[in-house]
C-alpha cells in the first residue's frame, strides 16, 4: 500500500529557496539542520540511531524505507540524534520475523519531524552538485513564513556537537569470558563498536569524551578505542589536546571515524570539509599495504588531509577510492592506527571486522 498520498503536506525548504512539496510523516513541527544524504539500502534504524548524524537531516537515496520494520536490538544508541528525516516513500506493512514496529511510530517515538513524498533523486543530485547546505522541513505553511526562516535556515550551524552526544558516566560492559579491557571514547560512539570489542573478549569501558591521560593510566586498560562522533573535528581542541597526552602512555590505539580525526590532528595533521560528504554502506577503500579493496560503511562529513601527515609521524594506509581520500592512517611514532570507514559496520559490510582482530592481537603482544 502506498502511502505517497496520506499525510499532511509538508514541505523541505534548502538554503539556496528551493522548495520540495511532499507529506508529513513521522513528529510535526519545524526543525533546521544540515542536509544530507546516505544510499544506505538497509540499515535504517541505524542511521537514525547513529550520534555521528547529529544536528543534520538525513536523506535516504534508497527509495523504500521500512520495509523490514524496526526493533528494540538494532538501535547504535539510547536515542535518535538527527534533526529531520526525509524519505521517498516509507513502508506501513513491514515483513520480518524480527520487526516490532514500523518507522512512522519509530519517528513519533523519537521525536523526528519527517517528510516523505518527495523527489529524493532531485534532492541528492542538487546535494552532489552544490554541496551540503542547511535546510528545513516544516508542516507548517512555508510560504508563510519564508524569509523568516531562510534566515534562520542559513544562521544555522553545528556546534558542540561531541559535548551534545557523550555520555558524562563512565560505564563498564563486561564479556563472557575476560581476555583484555579497553577504555571506549565516547566521541558519540555506536554501540556495535562496544559489541565487537566484547564478542572479542575485551571488558568495555565507556569513558566520557573528556577523559584525560591522568585518568586513563589510573584505569590501567590494555588498548584505548577512539570512537566515531559528530561535528567539525577541529572544534575539540581540548580533547585533541588530551589525546597527545594520552598516545604518550605508550597503550595500543585504535581510532575510528571521528577518532581518526581527532588522533591526525593531535599530530599536527590537518582536516577538510568534503563537498557532500561519504555516507552509505558501499564506500570503496583500498589498502595500500595490501592492494585489496574493500567495500565499507562510512558516514562523515569531514576527512583528514593525507599529505598533512608528517613522514615520521605516520602514513596513509587506506584511501577511498573515488575521490582518493584519506581512510587510514597507521602511525610509526606511537602505537596507533586509524581508519575513516566503520569496521564494526552494523547493517553494513562486514569486510573490514579483521581490524578489530588485529587491535586485539596488538593489545596482546604489547
Amino acid at each position: 500500500m502506498s502511502l505517497f498520498n496520506m499525510g499532511e503536506k509538508a514541505y523541505l525548504m534548502l538554503a539556496d529557496g528551493q522548495v520540495f512539496e511532499g507529506r508529513s510523516f513521522g513528529a510535526k513541527g519545524t526543525v533546521i539542520g544540515e542536509v544530507v544524504f546516505t544510499t544506505g539500502v538497509t540499515g535504517y534504524q541505524e542511521t537514525l540511531t547513529d550520534p555521528s548524524y547529529y544536528g543534520q537531516i538525513v536523506t535516504q537515496t534508497f527509495p523504500l524505507i521500512g520495509n523490514y520494520g524496526v526493533n528494540s536490538e538494532d538501535n547504535e544508541s539510547a536515542r535518535s540524534y538527527v534533526n529531520g528525516y526525509i524519505v521517498r516513500e516509507w513502508c506501513n506493512s513491514p515483513s520480518n520475523f524480527r520487526s516490532e514496529g514500523n518507522i512512522n511510530d519509530f519517528l513519533k517515538e523519537h521525536n523526528i519531524v519527517g517528510i516523505n513524498n518527495i523527489d529524493t533523486r532531485r534532492l541528492t543530485r542538487t546535494i552532489r552538485e552544490v554541496g551540503v547546505m542547511n535546510g528545513v522541513i516544516t508542516t507548517e505553511d512555508v510560504y508563510a513564513k519564508r524569509d523568516e526562516l531562510l534566515e534562520k535556515v542559513r544562521a544555522f550551524t553545528v556546534k558542540d556537537a561531541v559535548k551534545a552526544v557523550t555520555n558524562t558516566e563512565t560505564r563498564t560492559y563486561e564479556p563472557g569470558e575476560k581476555k583484555l579491557r579497553v577504555a571506549l571514547f565516547d566521541f558519540g560512539y555506536k554501540r556495535n563498536i562496544r559489541q565487537e570489542l566484547l564478542k572479542r573478549g575485551c571488558e568495555v569501558v565507556v569513558v566520557p569524551a573528556y577523559t584525560t591521560a591522568g585518568e586513563i593510566k589510573e584505569l590501567a586498560p590494555d588498548g584505548i578505542m577512539f570512537s566515531n562522533g559528530p561535528g567539525d573535528p577541529a572544534e575539540n581542541v581540548e580533547i585533541i589536546g588530551n589525546i597527545r597526552e594520552i598516545q604518550k602512555l605508550g597503550i595500543p590505539i585504535f581510532g575510528i571515524c571521528l577518532g581518526h580525526q581527532l588522533m591526525a590532528l593531535a599530530n599536527g595533521g590537518k582536516t577538510e570539509k568534503l563537498k557532500y560528504g561519504h555516507r552509505g554502506a558501499n564506500q570503496p577503500v583500498i589498502d595500500l599495504e595490501s592492494g585489496l579493496t574493500y567495500v565499507t560503511s562510512q558516514n562523515h562529513g569531514y576527512a583528514v588531509v593525507g599529505d598533512s601527515i608528517d613522514p615520521s609521524v605516520g602514513r596513509v594506509s587506506h584511501i577511498n577510492a573515488n575521490d582518493k581520500t584519506c581512510e587510514g592512517i597507521r602511525y610509526t611514532s606511537v602505537n596507533a592506527r586509524t581508519v575513516q570507514f566503520h569496521p564494526e559496520a552494523h547493517g553494513g559490510p562486514l569486510d573490514t571486522s579483521y581490524l578489530f582482530d588485529e587491535f586485539v592481537k596488538t593489545m596482546q603482544n604489547a
